[in-house]
């Protein structure tokens, strides 16, 4: 299994027989190289989002056309994606799972908002998630955007996941101390790599804090488009 982190929230999921795209912002992240574009996306399978906001779903339609790909996410969201872009969709909704080849993809809560940016302000674009992502015998938890939540308990209960890929940047999610609160209140993980931070400078720029307050458990901050070996 490889993780390559995009920037932000972004990750290409090398799982499987799987190429997962999630939430790969790359037009404007000021991470992300953009000359790496055709890199980054290449061979993806489905692209995987978990909410409407900007910083994540800009690129999604228009990698979906250049790939003939699905997009994979919340019904509302997907709906309106197939009728405005005639993008292929797998729309469902929280507690649902989809397979893809042989990969299994559960749509899991989140606690945060999702829009859309419209002409008289913020649009509604569906209910903002997360995802567990199981392959390999092993199954991946992708927060998104998120605080703290107590939902978090069944999801280890019901999934027990090993590896979190985990908003940390604060502002607008839970930061590295809520993050490392979270991992010990209600998850076992092996491996937690931390997203949605370093892209702005109000969000945390490093994970220090994150990796002292969860000693035993490996926490790997990520570099872009360098892969991680799980």
């Amino acid at each position: 299994m490889k993780a390559i982190w995009l920037g932000h929230s972004g990750f290409r999921l090398e799982i499987a027989d799987q190429v997962l795209l999630i939430d790969p912002w790359l037009t404007g992240n000021p991470m992300f190289d953009p000359a790496r574009r055709e890199e980054a996306i290449a061979g993806a399978t489905h692209l995987l989002m978990t909410h409407a906001h900007g910083d994540h779903a800009t690129d999604g339609p228009a990698i979906a056309k250049d790939l003939g790909i699905p997009v994979v996410g919340i019904y509302d969201l997907m709906t309106h994606w197939a009728n405005a872009y005639g993008v292929e969709v797998v729309g469902f909704n929280k507690g649902g799972t989809v397979r893809l080849g042989e990969v299994a993809v559960t749509l899991v809560n989140a606690t945060h908002s999702s829009s859309f940016a419209g002409p008289d302000g913020p649009v509604y674009g569906g209910h903002e998630s997360g995802f567990m992502i199981e392959g390999e015998g092993r199954t991946v938890y992708v927060s998104g955007d998120t605080d703290v939540m107590a939902d978090m308990e069944l999801f280890e209960a019901l999934h027990h996941p090993e590896i979190g890929i985990l908003c940390a940047g604060g502002f607008f999610t839970m930061d590295m101390r809520r993050a490392a609160y979270a991992a010990k209140r209600y998850f076992n993980f092996r491996t937690v790599i931390p997203c949605h931070y370093r892209t702005f400078p109000v969000l945390e720029q490093n994970a220090d804090l994150l990796r002292a307050e969860l000693p035993g458990v490996e926490v790997i901050e990520p570099e872009v488009l360098e892969p991680i070996l799980l």
